[in-house]
């Protein structure tokens, strides 16, 4: 199994004892999105990262135009980008420790309840038309592109990077785990061709 980003081998990503919750919408009408799918997907991520309940992240898939100006506004870049991730409270992810353990709050005092104080992981903002165009040089097909995106996306606002050759390889297997777990349901296909996104 390939390990996580370096920050999160020492903090155990747990938030509750249900699934996280996510929030997906298409803001966007030239590809046809099936957003329960890949909200799933990411919820599937998140939980194969040991995220769990009392956390929310939200996805949106927007128009070229959206990103080109989130990607000019936040990345210094021109023109539009298949995905970008913005992390919220994702690196400080922690367990909650419930029980008689459960830290020093003192006798008067109940543990906050965490459905009243969701961690906010971040959004995750995917153009589809990016990923129509890039697909049949990168991931093979715009399914297997969206799937990619999504995970792509989960890993960075969680704090994996590819600044580097070894960050990158680290990365891209762990993407195949997530996706060969819960995309294809079995092996790599041999037309899923991966290189890192564009810009995240």
């Amino acid at each position: 199994m390939v390990e996580g980003p370096p920050r999160f081998r020492r903090k155990t990503k747990v938030g509750g004892d249900t699934d996280a919750e996510v929030f997906c919408a298409d803001e966007q009408s030239t590809v046809s999105v099936d957003v329960v799918r890949w909200q799933t997907l990411a919820r599937q991520a998140l939980a194969m990262e040991g995220v769990r309940g009392g956390t929310e992240l939200s996805v949106f898939f927007v128009e070229k135009s959206d990103i080109a100006d989130l990607n000019a506004e936040h990345m210094g870049e021109t023109g539009p980008t298949d995905v970008l991730s913005f992390p919220i409270d994702g690196g400080e992810v922690l367990e909650v420790v419930s029980g008689p353990s459960g830290g020093t709050r003192g006798p008067d005092r109940s543990p906050p309840d965490r459905g009243d104080m969701p961690l906010l992981l971040g959004d995750i903002v995917i153009c589809p038309e990016v990923a129509v165009a890039q697909a049949p040089t990168h991931a093979g097909n715009v399914d297997d592109e969206l799937a990619l995106l999504v995970v792509h996306g989960v890993l960075h606002i969680l704090g994996w990077d590819h600044a580097d050759a070894e960050s990158t390889l680290r990365m891209q297997a762990r993407e195949r785990e997530i996706l060969s777990a819960h995309h294809w349901h079995g092996p790599v296909p041999a037309t899923f061709n991966q290189t890192v996104p564009e810009e995240s």
